[in-house]
């Protein structure tokens, strides 16, 4: 999600984008992820998400059973957007080369423009109950199958020289949920962090010296 305000859901933003089922819930959830952000997970109270969301501090109770099914709300989204992002943006591709290239990007900024979001749904999962963690794992490791996919059709196609497909991939994940974590606004221009990890993946890769943009080797 964006930065600007705990209460608040933008078109930008996760929340908005995968539909909590009212209005009150999305600013519950809002709030909370701006509090645990700002607090961490167990020094966040349930008033302080009720408060935070402009309600009074029992408010959180008639939408959510617990601070945890909040956690794993904003969690669940966090993760099913970064999943639907990368897929969306791999199939606007057509070649290995363009599929990377398109989700490195937009991973790259999902973890900048939403770093609070992606922040908590990253670094937080230890509060998850076990049948909430399972659910979330299970997101984690589709999108990581969907990288996973086009390194090895990279591979297979001659377009990339990297031996090792699953570590690759969670290099690349690796790079990208960090900039979650050390993200800020005005620290470095979105368009230019994208360029470069960009550039750096697809040299981790082993990206065919001469590949055009692509992905083939002229003739």
């Amino acid at each position: 999600m964006t930065d600007s305000t705990a209460t608040t859901a933008g078109p930008g933003d996760p929340a908005a984008l995968t539909g909590v089922k009212s209005d009150v819930a999305r600013r519950l959830v809002l709030s909370a992820v701006d509090s645990f952000a700002r607090r961490g997970y167990h020094a966040t109270t349930t008033r302080d998400i009720s408060v935070g969301a402009g309600l009074s501090p029992a408010a959180l109770y008639v939408h959510f059973p617990s601070k945890e099914e909040v956690l794993f709300e904003a969690s669940r989204i966090g993760h099913r957007f970064v999943l639907d992002s990368i897929t969306a943006a791999a199939a606007g591709a057509e070649t290995p080369v363009e599929r990377i290239r398109a989700i490195v990007d937009r991973f790259v900024r999902i973890h900048a423009e939403h770093h609070t979001m992606c922040r908590v749904a990253q670094y937080e999962l230890h509060a998850l109950t076990d049948e909430h963690y399972r659910e979330i794992a299970e997101i984690r490791r589709a999108t990581d199958a969907v990288i996973r996919g086009e390194i090895q059709r990279g591979v297979d196609s001659g377009a990339f020289t990297v031996g090792d497909v699953p570590t690759a991939a969670l290099a690349i994940l690796s790079l990208g949920i960090d900039v979650s974590r050390w993200y800020q606004p005005g620290r470095m221009d979105i368009d230019a962090l994208a360029g470069n990890y960009v550039a750096l993946v697809l040299s981790m890769l082993g990206a065919a010296p001469g590949a055009n943009a692509q992905g083939t080797m002229p003739t």
